[in-house]
């Protein structure tokens, strides 16, 4: 910056002085549109961490099917309700486990689930609790690791060992000041050793509700044949399960039969870990069809794809993100249209000033570049204090609102190359309008 550009700055700093309550009042477009701009992108940003969270949490190609009660068809004649025959369903077993692993060849992996609510004790602490027979392939699939120990061993797998592996705040609440590993706490009536210990997953609220799973950082796992041997298995035909159905279907009232039905599903959960996310599909449609042959027919199962579902709800944001940014650009639009409306109307009251100048030696470039460093000044220091709101704002609306922000480095530099370019460019006409002042009749201008 030579000397006669540094003194064009000097003069241009020098007006800004003196009309200050004008300079901010031109600058508020510029600093709410920078401040919108940045929280836009922030909530934008926060929503799409979100959903990879989400999808962490659910597993990369992931097929769910969970067991429910049979779907079926109202029958509005009597005679009709009085001729069907209730159809034979085992419910979602490990023999369909088997089936879908040998049928369907992309399935890489599959993580049948017994969920089994019970209550954990030791050291006179008792806490009720989830209590999950699974197999080693549910924590590669939900992306889990060992924060320390071990995992379930194939002899331990085979025999139905009393072993488990707990998750990090089951080790906060219940081992505060001593290692668990090797130690044995009592869940429901057995006591299992602990082996191994989860590392913690972190979980927002949203997720929780919007995927529908539990903190898995509170339950214990064990080992599926464990479950099944020690605990439940509701594929066994017992006394108590007959006298159960004896009483549900020779109950008159529908309301009330519904409500005494048992669960005769021997899982409550199946994912299935596609080989290709462009086979999710048609594997889903196998698995209906195989499911519904094995189950008689009976649709007592659903099967969702929650990486698909998440991606659509990410589409649904990112449609509303752009929405949002654009109305918050418009803010910066405005902000623009406002330091040129400002400029123009300050030409004309400084057209003495500027003839003045003229006179004395100074060039049209000299003009130009007066009114350009005003404009570019007044948009810079409106983007930098954009910048300053926009990055409380974001923090205000994530407190408030318990949504969450990521102010990213790249959306400060945005928004004030923005920032700096509107003052350029709207600032250019102004700044030729100035300098094509007569200087004769500028100094007569009264």
């Amino acid at each position: 910056m030579n000397q006669r550009t540094l003194q064009n700055f000097v003069i241009a700093l020098g007006a800004i002085r003196v009309n200050k309550l004008r300079s901010l009042l031109t600058a508020l477009g510029i600093i709410f549109g920078v401040a919108a701009v940045i929280a836009m992108l922030a909530i934008g940003h926060g929503a799409q961490q979100e959903i990879l969270e989400q999808i962490k949490l659910v597993g990369v190609n992931n097929i769910v099917i969970t067991p429910i009660i049979e779907q079926k068809e109202e029958k509005t004649d009597a005679k009709e309700k009085e001729n069907e025959q209730k159809r034979f369903t085992p419910g979602l077993n490990m023999k369909d486990v088997e089936s879908i692993s040998q049928v369907i060849p992309c399935a890489e992996k599959t993580s049948p689930e017994i969920v089994m609510e019970t209550s954990f004790v030791y050291g006179g602490l008792r806490r009720t609790g989830k209590l999950v027979g699974t197999v080693p392939a549910y924590f590669e699939i939900t992306n889990f690791s060992l924060f320390e120990g071990n995992g379930f061993m194939e002899n331990q797998l085979r025999k139905g060992e009393p072993v488990c592996i707990i998750g990090k705040s089951i080790m906060t609440r219940f081992f505060p000041k001593e290692d668990p590993i090797g130690k044995y706490i009592k869940c429901g009536k057995e006591w299992l050793k602990i082996i191994g210990i989860l590392n913690e997953r972190l979980i927002s609220g949203n997720s929780l509700s919007n995927l529908g799973i539990r903190d898995y950082n509170m339950d214990i796992y064990v080992p599926l044949k464990t479950m099944l041997l020690r605990y439940t298995n509701r594929s066994l035909v017992t006394k108590a399960g007959i006298e159960a159905a004896q009483s549900s279907s020779g109950d008159d009232n529908e309301e009330e039969s519904k409500k005494n039905q048992k669960n005769i599903h021997q899982l409550d959960r199946l994912v299935v870990r596609v080989s290709n996310s462009d086979l999710m599909q048609p594997a889903a449609e196998i698995i209906s069809r195989l499911l519904s042959r094995r189950h008689n027919g009976v649709t007592d199962f659903e099967i969702t794809i929650p990486e698909l579902l998440l991606k659509q709800q990410q589409r649904t944001r990112d449609i509303f993100n752009w929405v949002l940014g654009f109305i918050a650009g418009i803010s910066l639009l405005v902000g623009g249209i406002g330091i040129m409306n400002i400029m123009l109307a300050s030409v004309l009251e400084r057209i003495k000033e500027i003839g003045i100048r003229l006179s004395i030696g100074a060039t049209k470039v000299d003009i130009v570049q007066q009114f350009l460093f005003e404009a570019m000044l007044i948009s810079i220091g409106g983007g930098l204090a954009g910048i300053i709101l926009g990055i409380l704002l974001s923090y205000l609306i994530s407190g408030i609102a318990g949504i969450t922000t990521i102010v990213s480095g790249w959306s400060i530099i945005l928004s004030f190359a923005v920032a700096a370019m509107t003052g350029l460019v709207f600032g250019i006409a102004p700044a030729q309008r100035a300098a094509k002042q007569d200087p004769i009749n500028s100094l007569r201008y009264e």
